[in-house]
Parts: C-alpha cells; structure tokens; sequence
C-alpha cells in the first residue's frame, strides 16, 4: 500500500437490465394454475386452529341436523290439515277402513288410494291442538338452527381472520429471509399487491366461502339421508340431475380459472405502473412522458379489464346453469310425487316435505356454482401468495455463529469473485485491505463494482468465492444481524419515513434520548435548519421528504448515522444531494465521524476524498489501482485521468467549442 498499483482487466459483457423497469419490460410467463393443490395448501394452512375448525364443523352438523329435519315436522302439519279437512266429509261413527271400503263400493278408487296414505278419523275435523303442537315445534328448530348457524358464521369468521393475519406474518417475516437479488428482478407495486391486494382478496375469498361451503356440504349429505326415508324412489329420481350439475361446474370451471390468473397477474403489472409513475411522477413530467405512461396505463387496465370480464363471465354460466338444472329436477319430483300420493304410496305431507328437500338439496349445490368465481379468484391469488413464500432464501446463519473478541474495524477482501448472473462476470480475484481506522475511497466509472463492494460487505449478497473477513473472522460465519450492527451506512438515495423529523433522525439508534437526537442532528449541521420550521423537530415528513429539499434529506439520514456510532463506516455518494458550502460542513463532520473508524467512501467527486488513507481505483469490476491521492496523481494512470476529466472536462470542451467554426442551417 505504499505506492500505486496497476492491473488489467478483460471487459466483461454488460450485465442484463435488473430492477423494476426489467419486470415492468416482461418475463417469464405466468405458470399453469394449480388449483387442487392450492386449495389443499390452503385448508392446510388452517391446521393451527384445529380447535376452532372442529367448533365451527360441530355448531353445523347441528344446525344443518335441524334445518333437515324442519320440512319433515312441517310436513305432518300438512298431514293434520289434509286428514282434517277429509275426516270431516266422512260420517262420523264408522272407521277408517270402512270409510275406503265405502269410497271403493260407490267408484271412488282413486279417493280410496288417497286415503290410504291418510292418518283420518271419519268425522273429525281438523286438530288443531296438536297442529300448534307441531307448529311450535318446528318453530322452536328453526330458530335454533339459526342461531348455531350465526354462532357457525362467527368462528368461521375467527378462524379466517386467524389464518390470514399468520399469512400476513409469514409474508412479513419471509422478506427478512429473501435475498436483495429476488427483490432486484421485481417491481415494487407487483409485490406491494400480492402482499395487499392478493392477501385481501384471500380474506374476503375465505370469509364468504368457507361457512358457506361447510353448510352447503353438511345440508347435501342431511338432505340425501331423509330424502332416503322419506321416499327412495324420489330421492333416485333426484339424484339423477347431480352428475350433470358436477359435469358443467367442472367444465366451466377449468375454463374460468386460467382468467382468474390472468386476473391477477394484470392486477399487479398495473400497480408496478402506477407504483412507478407516482414514485417518478416529477422525472415523467420533465422529459414530457406524461402521454406515454397514460397509454401504458390504458392499455394494461385494458388488459386487466378483459381478464377480469372474461373470468367473471365464463365463471357467472355456473349458477344459471346450476338454475336450470335445480328447475328439472324440482319438475321430475313434484311429477313423480304427484303420482305416488294418488296412488297413496306416499302421504301428502310427505311429498310437500320432499319438494322442501328436492330444493335444499339442489340450493346448495347452486351456493357452490355461485362462489365458483370467489373460489377461483381466492385460490389464484393464494397460489401468488405462495410463490412469494416458496422464493429460495438467503442462506442461514451459521449456527453456532462466530462473533470477533474485539472489533477493531481491519476489513479484508481476499480473492474475492462475485456475479449477479452467473454467465456474466464482475468482479474477479479481488483483494483489498481496509485496516483499523482507515478511511477507503472507491472510485471509478458507473458499473465499475464500487456499490457491490458495499453490498458484499453488509451481505446484501454473499460471494462467489473468496472471502471477506472482518478482524480475521469470515463474515459469512457470523449472523447478519451482528455483522450489520457493526455497519452505519449513508446511501446516495435517501430513505425517510412517514414520521417527524426526530423520529427519522432517532431511527439509527435503540431508544436515543433527546439529548443524543439534538447531539447527532448538530454534528450534521440539521439542527441549523430544523429550527426554522414551523414544529422544529416534531415537524412532520413523509417518505417523499415533503417540506425539505434534496440536501435537507441527504443531512438528515447523514445525522441517523452519526447517532448510530457504528465501528465501521459506508458512505455511498453521501454529499451528492448537497450544496458546495453544505458539503465543506459536512465533510469536516463526515472527518469528525470517522475518526478512529474504519470507513468505506464511494464517491464520484474525487474532491470529497482527497484525505484518503487509501484509494481504490476500479473499472469493470477488478481494482486497476491504489494508492494515496499524490501518488495516483504523480502514476498519472486510471485515477490520474479521471481527475484530469473531472476538474479541466470542462475548459478543455469550452476551448475546442471556441475552435470549432460555426455552422448555418440544420
């Protein structure tokens, strides 16, 4: 490290385009939609509320065991009418064998048949003690069977809401353990809406599905077994109907859910657009591409809107064909019914119960129909979920993990190679050390490595090969965690958020006192100008630093590091955002912070790294060379001619404009 060092390097070929724009230009097509497997995923989801499962499937086997059993009483009192209003055009005195007898002498037969299936007594007119009796009965069923389905509905509703506030959790908690590189090749509003939209649109798919779905399921197999007692016959004849009905939800399903995918996959390419549009709504009104991004606009919420129409319309066929089929079969049971109680086969009572039961049993299945699209839309969006928590991990911590005796801040890189795309090389057999209180400037030309040297340092990324060791431990043998604690880092964007100015500052420590807030903000010259907002401190900003200026941002996140006092420093462009006069201030601070700290400083203006204990020249990803600021000067190399370029570019220009003669016309 006593004097410069030059190396060459072969150009690598440029590295594909990453980042949101790359997602917002296309990709991979969406892959085929697993819907049984989804939906299984989904129910398995619900196992930690086995309890809950059990209580809700308990109260509907109970209230749906009611609600069967209601037609059935009903249609007893429908018996007591009908044999009441027979008995009382009977003589009296006579029973009732020999009242059909009779009926049979005189040419009545099919009266006779009738009365048959009848419990009369001849000359009785209708009991109404004991149709108040049966009445009452069937009241007292079907407002019990009401409030267990209310009690039904209420757990569901717990269970649903348990089970997507632990997927909220669990999508929360996967983006702690997800790489930066899985981040890079998606845009923001696309992840932004699988957390959002897509988890919403599972709840409410969950919330108006699932109880219903348990009553609907429970209602057909109570249903089938008293359609059974009451009448084999007519429950064979309305059994006919339900392999068509599984036959058209089945084919119209498969058709529906591809849209359903597409539904959503066009959801979350809109929200990228907007997402970006909004973010960039200042760069897109500058360079005059308001017109270009409304037409992206209208032609991916065309998009969204034809698959949106189109997975509606297809999956909205169910239920009137589910309609159409519930009416035959209601026409071939009241038939059929009709015939068998004149031929006193079967009570009247009976039959009216049966229809009562034709009709739940086929309601149900229309219930089903109808949440097909709920069902679709709810499960592609789970499958969406799904894929974000089934993305490949960082690797883990080491276990058990390693943690230096005594952090004195020495940083080696040691035949470090590293790519974004394995097919597409970066930085190859680097080596650089960083001893205990340096200060390190990295310079070089855009795409030249400085950032993925910061990157490799906090494992943002890990390395191909080599090592990067920190006081003579791997850093990969230590937790993350513990590793970033060591780091305070000062990036080119600024990061705020939604909050006062004394929170965004007080971000970069545990629990500071206002004391350390105001000692910090001081040190990087904010308290000057915080004062003279209206609230001071407790002004309040949000993300887009509304109310401050680019270089108010840059002072404010450079005063989170100071109250931070981190062991080793990463300064990426930090005074880009300020002023030539805010930036002296802020260097003698910045001089002030690293002092007895190892320090990393990416910097385009070589000005702001003249005091340098080293200086890394890299291109195309390998270091050409380093040195102190002099002696890159005097080697009058790589770093020679950026500064060359920095500081006398533009006289040079001017002087070779002045020379070139003036030209007419187009």
């Amino acid at each position: 490290m006593s004097g410069p060092t030059t190396t060459t390097a072969s150009r690598p070929s440029p590295p594909p385009m990453r980042g949101p724009m790359a997602a917002m230009m296309g990709g991979p097509p969406a892959k085929a939609m697993d819907f049984r497997g989804s939906s299984l995923r989904l129910i398995r989801s619900m196992r930690s509320h086995r309890a809950l499962v059990f209580t809700a499937i308990s109260l509907g086997v109970v209230s749906v065991a009611l609600s069967v059993t209601g037609p059935r009483v009903l249609g007893m009192a429908t018996d007591i009418i009908f044999a009441g209003l027979v008995g009382e055009r009977l003589p009296a005195g006579i029973t009732k064998v020999q009242a059909i007898a009779r009926l049979r002498a005189t040419g009545q037969g099919r009266m006779a048949d009738v009365l048959q299936g009848v419990d009369v007594v001849p000359g009785r007119g209708v009991d109404f003690t004991a149709l108040a009796h049966v009445l009452m009965v069937v009241l007292v069923i079907y407002v019990l069977a009401s409030l267990l389905a209310w009690l039904q509905g209420r757990v569901t509703t717990l269970v649903v809401q348990r089970t997507v506030y632990a997927m909220r959790r669990d999508v929360e908690e996967k983006f702690a353990r997800l790489p930066l590189a899985w981040f890079d090749g998606r845009s923001r509003g696309e992840v932004l809406s699988r957390v959002t939209n897509d988890i919403d649109n599972i709840a409410q798919s969950l919330q108006q599905t699932m109880s219903q779905l348990l009553t609907a399921l429970l209602t057909v197999i109570g249903v089938l077994t008293m359609m059974f007692v009451v009448s084999p016959l007519l429950a064979v004849v309305a059994l006919v109907t339900v392999p068509l009905s599984a036959l058209v939800t089945v084919r119209i399903g498969k058709k529906a859910q591809p849209r359903f995918v597409e539904q959503w996959a066009s959801t979350g390419r809109l929200n990228g657009h907007v997402e970006e549009m909004y973010t960039g709504h200042a760069i897109v009104k500058v360079f005059g591409r308001t017109q270009e991004a409304r037409e992206t606009f209208v032609a991916e919420n065309a998009k969204l809107y034809e698959a949106s129409f189109r997975a509606q319309f297809i999956s909205g066929l169910i239920q009137p064909a589910m309609f159409f089929i519930g009416n035959l079969n209601y026409v071939f049971v009241a038939v059929i019914g009709g015939l068998r109680v004149a031929s006193g086969a079967i009570s009247l009572g009976d039959v009216q119960a049966f229809i009562q039961y034709s009709r739940q049993f086929s309601q149900p299945l229309t219930q089903v129909a109808s949440m097909a699209n709920l069902l679709q839309s709810g499960v592609a969006s789970a499958e969406r979920v799904f894929e974000l928590l089934d993305a490949p991990e960082q690797s883990p911590d080491p276990t058990p993990a390693v943690v230096p005796s005594k952090v004195s801040g020495r940083v080696a890189f040691e035949d470090v190679s590293f790519r974004y795309v394995p097919d597409t090389p970066l930085i190859e057999h680097l080596d650089l050390v960083a001893e205990p209180g340096n200060t390190v400037a990295i310079v070089g030309p855009t795409g030249a490595g400085k950032t993925t040297l910061a990157n490799l340092l906090l494992r943002f990324y890990d390395v191909d090969a080599g090592r990067i060791t920190l006081d003579g431990v791997d850093t990969r043998d230590m937790r993350r965690e513990d590793l970033r604690d060591l780091f305070g880092m000062v990036l080119q964007d600024t990061w705020l958020f939604n909050g006062t100015i004394r929170d965004n500052i007080a971000y970069g420590a545990q629990d500071p006192t206002p004391e350390q807030v105001l000692e910090a903000a001081t040190a990087a010259y904010v308290d000057h100008f915080v004062r003279t907002l209206p609230d001071g401190y407790d002004t309040v900003i949000d993300e887009e630093g509304a109310g401050v200026s680019a270089g108010q941002r840059q002072l404010l996140t450079i005063a989170r590091a100071f109250l931070a006092d981190p062991a080793i420093l990463i300064l990426d462009e930090a005074t880009s955002s300020v002023d030539t006069r805010t930036e002296a201030l802020v260097q003698r601070a910045m001089a002030d912070l690293r002092r007895g700290r190892t320090s990393f400083v990416v910097a385009h203006r070589l000005s702001t790294i003249r005091d340098a204990d080293h200086i890394v020249v890299m291109e195309e990803g390998q270091i050409v060379e380093q040195g102190t600021h002099q002696e890159l000067l005097d080697a009058g190399g790589a770093y020679h001619r950026l500064y060359a370029a920095q500081f006398s570019g533009a006289v040079v220009q001017d002087e070779e404009l002045a020379a070139t003669p003036t030209r007419v016309g187009r």
